[in-house]
């Protein structure tokens, strides 16, 4: 398997431009400032996550400033950290970050914010109640709505990291798909993934994996156990990795021997409804019509309809970026237009209960002339990489 040719990673040029957009964001909304916390957003916005621990870590945004906040004998390693140089505020061990925050709130003026909803409801509860102290009231609520339509229109440089993940998790799958055989533990298939995606140049081998056997198969995330593949059984692979933090997530159900006509014909009824959401993904669209052309397809042949099973139990799609799943959704009541620059998974998932499952998961982006894959469908049930 080849070593992957990597991208450009996000610069900080492009993360100058997030911030822009942020503060174009902030003043539609009237805030005056934005507090960034660790997870996926303070990549974003910053290049590194972090984590979330009790002492708290985070970022404080307004119309003219970027303060950084965290332990003052954590600095070295923060600024080490981060790609680029910030304004620091320090709280000692005994003291409280959120009173810290509090202060800086008064020092520029913030009477109005929003905060990220990746931070902890233990951290929220106690830096409310230091804003609480201050004379003059904050009005405040969540940043989810601001930083998901931000990020929700890919760069071209994200789509470049993202479709090298994704050409390197299917490259994984292929060389699997040659490898496995009856009598193979699940767990030494997955470790045979990771070590596949390791050797590729992943960020830290596989970010998820799931692989399911015959009646395993018609739960969408597995269940427990380690068992073995049985000669004739139905296979079901979904794994992923991140490439400088962007994620694939790519599922093949095949089978190495012959399967009865109920199967085959459930596995090619799952491509068209697969290919029925594409077709649908027009700009303009709204998210929800996709979901309902792929469960269109499922109920004229008799299944469901919504979530009954036998049928699809699931949204058709998630977006996808330095979150696995990350809004907008391909679901009943999502009703964001499509916009170039978008990144779905496509799955509508046949799910025949106490039996087998068919997932066929791949994603597509938005261009300017409509919807593009990133890696092309399966196309057979026994030949699945041919």
């Amino acid at each position: 398997m080849a070593i992957l040719s990597h991208p450009p990673r996000i610069g900080n040029a492009e993360r100058d431009q997030r911030l822009v957009n942020l503060r174009h964001s902030m003043n539609e909304g009237n805030l005056d400032a934005v507090i960034v916390t660790p997870g996926s957003n303070m990549r974003y916005f910053f290049g590194e996550a972090f984590y979330e621990s009790e002492r708290f870590v985070g970022a404080l945004i307004t119309g003219d400033s970027i303060i950084f906040i965290c332990p003052k004998f954590e600095d070295t390693a923060v600024i080490a950290k981060l790609p680029m140089a910030l304004e620091m505020a320090y709280w000692e061990e005994h003291e409280s970050p959120f009173a810290l925050i509090a202060s800086l709130f008064s020092d520029h003026g913030v009477r109005r914010c929003a905060l990220d909803a990746n931070c902890s409801y233990g951290h929220a509860a106690r830096l409310f109640d230091a804003l609480s102290q201050l004379e003059n009231p904050i009005a405040y609520g969540s940043a989810a709505t601001i930083f998901t339509t931000l990020r929700a229109a890919k760069s071209p440089q994200e789509i470049d990291l993202m479709l090298a993940a994704k050409q390197l998790t299917l490259d994984v799958h292929a060389t699997i798909f040659g490898w496995i055989q009856p009598g193979m533990k699940a767990s030494a298939v997955i470790a045979e993934i990771d070590r596949l995606h390791r050797a590729g140049g992943a960020d830290n081998g596989n970010s998820f994996c799931a692989v399911q056997f015959g009646e395993a198969t018609s739960h969408p995330h597995g269940v427990p156990g380690d068992p073995a593949l049985q000669a004739g059984e139905l296979i079901l692979i979904d794994t992923g990795c991140t490439i400088d933090g962007y994620n694939s997530d790519i599922t093949r159900t095949y089978a190495l021997s012959k399967m009865d006509r109920e199967i085959e014909a459930l596995w090619h009824l799952e491509k068209e409804a697969q290919q029925a959401a594409f077709d649908c993904a027009a700009i303009g669209t709204a998210c929800e019509a996709v979901d309902k052309a792929a469960r269109d397809v499922l109920i004229r042949h008799g299944l469901g309809p919504d979530y009954e099973l036998p049928g699809l139990p699931h949204r058709t799609g998630h977006g996808i970026g330095l979150d696995i799943h990350e809004g907008p959704y391909l679901v009943k009541g999502d009703e964001t237009p499509l916009t170039v620059g978008m990144c779905f998974s496509n799955e509508p998932m046949i799910v025949v209960p106490g039996r087998f499952g068919i997932r066929l998961e791949d994603h597509f982006h938005i261009t300017p002339t409509g919807p593009k894959w990133f890696t092309l469908p399966q196309n057979d049930l026994y030949q699945p990489f041919g």
